[in-house]
């Protein structure tokens, strides 16, 4: 059950179910996404990226010119599907009944920024309370750390958010707030915002970056810790990918942080620790200085990191 509150829509999603991409080589993808510690499969010509021990297609890649999302995949109850579809096209989503990847499940839409969309009733994927940690803590008479050459490779537990360039910051927060039902958690004047599901949802579900067109920034996955994110981008420097941002800590949703930048300018990150919003939970969100709603500390942010490749 959700808790409205005054300024939302009716209705919402509570989930990303999955999302696409088109890149210029699956060969690439795979070798990418595998150091990263996923489960890739090939399905007719794409890949399937699963977290470990679960079964769940967390995102599709398809062979493309360039790369570029291919479409975006959010779920809601099934219960209020038909009446969240409505919303949708009364706050400006216009509908899509065929081209490529459009099937006949749920609704398929552009949203005003061009970007294809698809509503679908589905299982809630996000988490509905903080995620256990598994972090290596000091204990008294034996060593809490073990080797490099005896620590396990890092996996992480599941997809938690994703960033997306946006050519005007204000006209996407207003139609995933109205048509969609997401509600704002934190901004960053016109350069960044956050936004979160009202059914219980990490910080941010989906975010955005201020750019003169649209386009892909980055996927986030959740891992066990501050030391699994370290980890990991230990993991990918050894398996060649040495260009990102990280280890460091975020202001706006708190988590920890290693960016790693795939073959074609985007990135994966590997994050642990996110703020949890409750369902029901009035959230004070606010409008931060760039100084302040960053990173808390870290390394210095790569110029690459803000540059949008598909604009």
């Amino acid at each position: 059950m959700s808790f409205n509150q005054p300024g939302d829509a009716r209705y919402g999603v509570h989930s990303v179910d999955h999302f696409a991409l088109e890149v210029p080589s699956l060969t690439k993808a795979q070798h990418f996404f595998e150091a990263f510690g996923l489960d890739v499969g090939q399905r007719d010509g794409s890949l399937e990226l699963r977290t470990t021990g679960n079964d769940h297609v967390w995102a599709r890649l398809f062979e493309g010119r360039a790369k570029r999302m291919a479409y975006l995949s959010l779920a809601c109850w099934a219960d209020e599907f038909d009446a969240l579809a409505a919303q949708v096209l009364a706050n400006g989503g216009t509908r899509v009944d065929s081209g490529p990847y459009v099937d006949r499940e749920g609704l398929w839409f552009n949203d005003p920024d061009g970007n294809l969309l698809q509503l679908k009733p589905g299982a809630k994927r996000t988490p509905s309370g903080l995620a256990p940690r598994n972090d290596v803590l000091p204990r008294a008479g034996r060593r809490s750390v073990l080797g490099r050459s005896e620590t396990a490779a890092v996996r992480p537990r599941r997809l938690s958010h994703l960033m997306l360039f946006s050519s005007n910051l204000d006209r996407s927060i207003a139609f995933f707030r109205d048509a969609l039902g997401l509600r704002l958690s934190d901004r960053s004047r016109d350069a960044v915002a956050f936004m979160h599901a009202r059914h219980g949802s990490d910080h941010h579900l989906v975010a955005f970056a201020a750019s003169s067109a649209r386009g892909w920034h980055h996927s986030s996955w959740d891992v066990d810790g501050v030391d699994a994110v370290g980890k990991g981008g230990e993991q990918m420097r050894k398996a060649g990918y040495t260009e990102g941002w990280g280890t460091g800590r975020h202001v706006l949703g708190s988590n920890f942080f290693h960016y790693v930048r795939d073959p074609w300018g985007s990135f994966a990150e590997f994050s642990a620790d996110i703020d949890f919003i409750p369902t029901g939970m009035p959230w004070p969100g606010g409008d931060y200085p760039p100084e302040d709603s960053l990173y808390l500390w870290g390394p210095e942010l790569p110029p690459y990191f803000i540059e949008n490749g598909e604009a």
